[in-house]
């Protein structure tokens, strides 16, 4: 049997709230500074909840190496393609060249952005007197759709995109598991380089919510924050006060590569991603199991594909969304895979900073995670003012800290009972 394959990350890229590259937001994690404020892409006074970390592309050249004819399809498309971007010119990967043509690219994205008048106007047009004129919405949606709507709301569309600006001719896969679709998209990456299809992948994640009906759909489900008055105190990880996660956005990617391929170019090595596992707890769309059963299996998977035993891991980077039942259910999971252990271990959640980016917030996590590694640090969770009994755990309330990691856990559940996580180790 031949040695099995080992997987190191030697290029990463992002896009997030108060950073337009992995250098700042990890300066930022680190600073404890939050990315959290009033929302000011629209007016979001009549909302219950009007707050929001909003991301920027870049103001000098969003498209990166990859090209500016990408550009003008929506906020999750401008933000993948810079993200991706920076992660190719951070791996020392040049568009098209040698190592695209047998590589592969694996990308998870939300449903797309789409405005009041492209949906409403429709379908206004069509309701009469009960009944439904197909023609008049046919003929409204004609002339009511912006461009490119056709891509914007196809998560596929993107991924191909993508690969054929990269001259990426391997393995291609656009997934859409929710909240865990980013880890799921960098475990898949793993998966294929793990069997040889593929020495090289590009994978990671881009999504927002952060416009009218995103911000709409999560206040119908009484998800979100409301402390609008203390924007930067909203999103607060087991907290005994927390009231809600808060919407961000933006995107990750990696470059993942088989290590003697990576080794031979003399590619520099962050981190090396040694397990994945994955699981649904198949309980209820909006509701993890009481217990945790989907999280509780994907971290065991991941450590047993990593061969690692809990003992081997210093730090988590968790999910850690802010809502009252999800943080609770989370650390339950952690404690049945931890164990008396737990209280030895460091757990974070970067969405106190950054808030929630969806489809995204794994495949930041994931960057955020290798870099603790590569570091040796770990940033705090923020907002940690109130003590929750159910949640007694280390959080790193005091700031970042410094430790000395073998192994480090990054963890992303979600809608529907979906659950991913990612082992890393230091290279």
């Amino acid at each position: 049997m031949s040695a099995r394959r080992r997987v190191v990350v030697t290029g990463v890229g992002l896009v997030a709230p108060g950073a337009e590259g992995a250098p700042g937001l990890w300066e930022n994690l680190l600073a404890g500074r939050s990315a959290i404020g009033p929302i000011r892409r629209f007016d979001a006074s009549a909302y219950p909840t009007r707050i929001a970390a909003e991301a920027h592309a870049s103001a000098g050249d969003p498209a990166g190496v990859l090209g500016r004819e990408l550009g003008g399809r929506g906020r999750i498309w401008d933000f993948a393609v810079e993200a991706a971007s920076q992660a190719l010119t951070a791996a020392g990967l040049a568009p098209r060249g040698p190592w695209a043509a047998s590589a592969g690219l694996s990308l998870a994205t939300g449903m797309g952005t789409y405005g009041h008048a492209e949906v409403f106007g429709a379908a206004a047009a069509g309701a009469v007197r009960g009944s439904f004129d197909g023609k008049a919405f046919a003929e409204q949606l004609r002339h009511g759709l912006l461009p490119h709507a056709a891509d914007r709301q196809s998560p596929g569309a993107l991924a191909a995109r993508l690969a054929r600006a990269a001259g990426i001719g391997g393995p291609l896969l656009a997934s859409m598991t929710a909240c865990a679709g980013g880890t799921q998209a960098v475990g898949d990456a793993f998966r294929w380089i793990r069997r040889g299809e593929a020495d090289v992948v590009l994978a990671g994640a881009s999504d927002s919510e952060i416009y009218p009906m995103g911000l709409a759909s999560f206040c119908l489900l009484g998800a979100l924050s409301r402390r609008n008055d203390a924007p930067e105190r909203a999103s607060r990880p087991f907290d005994g006060a927390r009231d809600g996660f808060v919407l961000g956005e933006g995107a990750g990617f990696l470059v993942l590569e088989e290590r003697g391929h990576a080794l031979a170019r003399g590619a520099d090595v962050l981190a090396e991603l040694a397990g994945f596992g994955s699981a649904c707890d198949s309980y209820r769309v909006t509701d993890p199991h009481p217990e945790g059963l989907g999280a509780v299996l994907a971290m065991r998977r991941a450590l047993e594909d990593a061969g690692l035993s809990p003992d081997d891991v210093g730090y988590v980077n968790a999910h850690g969304t802010s809502t009252p039942g999800g943080d609770r259910t989370e650390v339950r999971a952690l404690r049945a895979v931890f164990g008396s252990r737990l209280g030895g271990v460091a757990v974070s959640s970067t969405k106190s900073m950054i808030g929630h980016l969806t489809v995204a917030a794994g495949a930041v996590e994931a960057i955020v995670t290798a870099l603790s590694l590569r570091d040796g640090r770990v940033h705090p969770t923020l907002n940690q003012e109130v003590p929750d009994p159910e949640c007694g755990i280390d959080t790193v309330p005091e700031g970042a800290r410094r430790l000395d990691l073998r192994a480090a856990l990054s963890s992303s559940f979600a809608f529907g009972g979906q659950t991913a996580c990612l082992a890393f180790v230091r290279a």
